[in-house]
């Protein structure tokens, strides 16, 4: 199974430079005003601003049922690239280039791929990649209105 089919990724030019969009991805009680999914509620724990190795919790909500989750920081790069996981394996990553000072591509992506084979054909049989796809296009929308705002 390759793993670059194992990545959902959607990008998206926001009309703003790098650091005020890392700003956001980097402070998790903003994730539940950007999320697209509606799955993200409110997070529970955790620093103002993400680094290397945080934790935070969150409260989540999916096919209508709460539970809460533990995330840990497991890619950071300052204004170019943040990536979290939980207990499951995948990561939600952001990539973040430059077009110029005042612009920027994101990139945000649903990494499946460290998944052993059986774990990934149940992430794939679950649909996840689809309904991931949808609710990443519908966060980077937001993401685009909240630092362009």
């Amino acid at each position: 199974m390759s793993t670059q089919k194992q990545v959902v990724s959607d990008s998206i030019v926001i009309d703003a430079p790098a650091h005020v969009i890392f700003d956001i991805l980097a402070d998790p009680r903003q994730h539940s005003r950007i999320d697209g999914s509606g799955s993200v509620q409110e997070v529970t724990i955790g620093p103002e601003r993400l680094s290397e190795g945080a934790k935070f919790g969150a409260r989540m909500k999916m096919f209508g049922m709460p539970y809460k989750i533990t995330n840990r920081v497991v890619e950071f790069e300052e204004d170019a690239r943040i990536a979290w996981r939980h207990f499951g394996g995948h990561r939600w990553r952001y990539l973040l280039e430059p077009l110029g000072e005042s612009q920027t591509t994101v990139t945000e992506q649903f990494d499946y791929s460290h998944h052993p084979a059986l774990g990934a054909r149940a992430i794939e049989a679950a649909k996840f990649p689809a309904r991931n796809r949808q609710g990443i296009t519908a966060t980077l929308t937001t993401l685009k209105a909240v630092a362009e705002g």
